[in-house]
């Protein structure tokens, strides 16, 4: 693993921990934030050692959203050729959406832990991870509306498919603060715990449970659960058999049927 700037990643056991690592900036998403998080999460993805993600901020607050620096010196880039500014902006917007792309595109579990603010960008970033969990003090906002501009990196994407369309219009249209309750009540997130620590304490028991189980499953599991978002039934059922007709060869079936009737933890392979 790299230094980052933007993030801390330790590698503990089969869980990676990749913590946004900005604690005096709020975790704002500065230019190395976009960068470092697709060699991370292709690291990630490449490493049969990590089995489950959990992405979490340094400090009080998992993120304000994108740096306003940033957003500052693309502006500085416009010129006077709308033509050419509308290029130059497409082609930025795409560069961060393959940031969160990676995210999501992970074969691995992510699952986001969120304390404080979770504002704007942030809330992009979440809606690519697998499952998210809170802490009480934790709020979420879809601040985009407030600056002048929709929601561009994956909230207005991937929200419906977690929150339902009419929460997430209620949401995206307001822009208002979503406190950790009601954050658990319309299914942003699974779980809300006391503080911080019970959070990270909470999510690593969770990723450790994932983390024990078969691997080749936990990706089959994963890719089927990703590709009902845009296909039919039929059409799933027809990919998990073609999937399974190979992945059922798997010495993890072996060893899994194995450990069940002898009443024994199973050991898999990475």
């Amino acid at each position: 693993m790299s230094d980052y700037q933007a993030f801390q990643v330790e590698l503990n056991g089969n869980i990676a921990h990749v913590q946004i690592n900005r604690p005096e900036k709020v975790n704002a998403m500065n230019a190395a934030f976009w960068t470092e998080i697709i060699e991370i999460f292709q690291w990630i993805d490449e490493n049969d050692a990590v089995r489950v993600v959990v992405l979490s901020g340094a400090g009080k607050h998992f993120s304000a959203g994108i740096d306003l620096m940033l957003l500052a010196s693309v502006a500085n880039e416009l010129g006077k050729d709308v033509g050419r500014n509308a290029r130059m902006l497409r082609r930025k917007i795409l560069q961060m959406q393959a940031s969160f792309n990676a995210v999501d595109q992970c074969r691995k579990p992510v699952l986001a832990a969120i304390q404080g603010y979770c504002i704007g960008g942030a809330i992009d970033l979440i809606a690519a991870c697998d499952m998210r969990y809170a802490a009480e003090d934790a709020q979420f906002s879809i601040k985009e509306i407030d600056m002048g501009m929709a929601a561009d990196v994956g909230t207005l994407q991937r929200l419906p498919r977690i929150i339902g369309d009419g929460m997430l219009r209620e949401l995206a249209y307001t822009g208002r603060m979503v406190a950790a309750d009601e954050a658990r009540a319309i299914g942003l997130v699974n779980r809300v715990y006391s503080d911080n620590q019970a959070l990270l304490d909470g999510v690593m028991a969770i990723a450790h449970e994932i983390a024990s189980k078969s691997p080749i499953a936990i990706a089959g599991t994963k890719q089927m659960i990703g590709y009902m978002r845009d296909h039919r039934v039929d059409d799933g059922l027809e990919y998990v058999a073609t999937w399974n007709a190979a992945m059922l060869q798997s010495s993890d079936l072996r060893l899994a049927m194995t450990a069940h009737m002898t009443k024994q933890k199973p050991e898999f392979l990475d």
